[in-house]
């Protein structure tokens, strides 16, 4: 039976984000980053000083990630773009449009072959979800690695990179692992490791440790979750945010994990009760994370 793990529990940021997500930690510069989804903004906050930054596209950021330049690879309604942080250029890189009206990207990262990999949600209900999951190259080439989503989450990779694990966050609430090829991008042999019901949580966003396991948010039952490669629950840390959304490692040595969360959708009366809900939260972990990848732009 997992065991409950106890952590000291710090907050980083106590403003309240709409939905707070896509936290990514950029080494060169000491600094974490995240996004505001409805609010259409990424963040930024270095450690070392408090200096912030904001960004604010005019239409929702499901998520985003570092390139090897200094611009950053983002995710917006249907649309991947290339944003330079200084000048504020914008570049379109790939149209991603949606079968439905209302869709939008969500969940998206970096994968270690410099590509930018993320996938849509169907809000809609009606029993045919028409999400997506792609990759988009640096040269703004397309490919639907799967289909047949609600809510496209989850998305991590092992330590070597050729393992990817990826979620359904609604409907089936399924985590998947993907082979994966570095190099080339190649995903494969696709494995469904479990359907993931309510009383573990529901697997939204996820990151991996330098041991192998799998960390996924589980908002619905306000925790994080810890999987091992195979799939089974081995752990889990209670969360103070009430809904948290992504944790991201980082820090000098890559042992803090930053864990954003959620206040969308929820009364007043529960948000007085919980000061910490759409805040950003800091812990220790025992184990380093897995560094992210940057975008070959």
């Amino acid at each position: 039976m997992a065991e409950e793990i106890a952590a000291d529990i710090t907050p980083l940021l106590s403003d309240r984000f709409e939905i707070g997500e896509s936290p990514v930690w950029d080494e060169a510069h000491g600094s974490l980053l995240w996004c505001d989804i409805p609010r259409g903004e990424i963040h930024a906050l270095r450690l070392e000083d408090g200096k912030r930054e904001a960004w604010r596209f005019g239409e929702p950021v499901g998520a985003f990630g570092l390139c090897r330049s200094r611009r950053l690879v983002v995710g917006l309604r249907d649309s991947v773009i290339l944003f330079d942080r200084a000048s504020g250029n914008r570049e379109m890189l790939a149209a991603l449009p949606h079968r439905k009206p209302r869709m939008r990207l969500n969940d998206g990262k970096v994968g270690p072959d410099g590509a930018f990999y993320i996938g849509s949600m169907d809000a809609s209900g009606d029993g045919a979800p028409a999400a997506a999951f792609y990759r988009v190259g640096p040269d703004g080439a397309v490919r639907v690695l799967a289909d047949g989503y609600t809510t496209t989450n989850g998305l991590a990779w092992s330590p070597d990179g050729r393992l990817m694990y990826h979620s359904d966050s609604r409907g089936p609430m399924a985590l998947d692992r993907w082979d994966f090829d570095p190099a080339t991008g190649e995903a494969n042999g696709r494995v469904r490791l479990g359907i993931i019901d309510e009383t573990l949580g529901r697997a939204d966003g996820g990151a991996c440790d330098l041991n192998g396991d799998y960390w996924s948010a589980a908002p619905s039952q306000s925790r994080l979750n810890q999987f091992d490669a195979e799939g089974q629950l081995v752990g889990f840390i209670p969360m103070p945010t009430l809904r948290p959304t992504m944790p991201c490692f980082g820090g000098s040595d890559m042992r803090t994990l930053f864990v954003t969360s959620l206040s969308s959708g929820i009364d007043a009366e529960t948000l007085a009760q919980h000061p910490l809900c759409g805040a950003i939260v800091t812990l220790r972990m025992p184990v380093a994370g897995v560094p992210v990848s940057r975008f070959a732009d």
